[in-house]
């Protein structure tokens, strides 16, 4: 299969999902949208995956998302299978109708994710992801849930038998590309212990490199599970 990934900033990478697709024989091309590269279209590849990005552009739309908004449309309408992580999922849920607004907490770091009861995911009924967040979505209609975590109750969800997954979650992230996040990042967050709650320091995010390794077993149940509609 030839996958294409669409990319939204410098520090927003494809991490370890390029080196999945390659490891599985899928060759893949990466759009980055950021710098200038048109859209693709939707007949030129197998599936497509929605990167996360910058959370300002909910608020304030790059030139070029509309005709990325299209090609998600598209995908939406047809037969293909489409993945959204981060921004990219808050923007397949919007245009899923679902309500997208900041949540109640930021959320950045490692937190634990449970299971929803009876979830379509091929997951552990507990594992801990990588967060960097701080808008979250509702669940669309005939949509079902991932699970969630005590600051986002819901952290991803399948819809149309799993051919469209969104995830706010990060699987893909290593330490490489986690380390290029926090470093690009012009985000702050309030210094108030409410603000805090769930809002790790740097180093703390950093200092265990194997629970970035411990991240590709489950990537790669989802992504398997993922392409399996193709």
């Amino acid at each position: 299969m030839h996958i294409h990934l669409l990319q939204h900033g410098s520090d927003h990478d494809p991490a370890r999902l390029t080196d999945w697709l390659s490891s599985m024989g899928h060759s893949y091309t990466v759009f980055h949208l950021y710098a200038g590269e048109l859209t693709p279209r939707p007949a030129e590849s197998d599936a497509l995956i929605v990167l996360d990005g910058p959370e300002a552009f909910l608020n304030q739309p790059p030139a070029w998302f509309k005709a990325e908004n299209k090609l998600i449309n598209r995908y939406l309408d047809g037969q293909k299978p489409i993945l959204g992580i981060g921004l990219g999922a808050l923007w397949i849920a919007q245009v899923l109708d679902a309500v997208v607004a900041p949540g109640t907490y930021p959320e950045r770091g490692w937190h634990t994710v449970s299971m929803a009861p009876k979830s379509p995911f091929d997951l552990p009924e507990q594992f801990e992801a990588f967060m960097w967040h701080r808008h979250v979505f509702s669940l669309p209609d005939n949509a079902l849930p991932l699970g969630g975590s005590p600051a986002a109750p819901l952290q991803g969800f399948s819809w149309d038998s799993g051919r469209v997954m969104g995830l706010l979650c990060h699987l893909e992230m290593t330490l490489g590309s986690a380390t290029q996040l926090i470093n690009g990042s012009e985000d702050t967050i309030p210094a108030t212990p409410a603000a805090k709650r769930f809002v790790q320091d740097n180093s703390e995010i950093l200092e265990q490199a194997t629970r970035f390794q411990q991240l590709a077993p489950l990537l790669d149940r989802v992504m398997t599970q993922w392409l399996k509609v193709a």
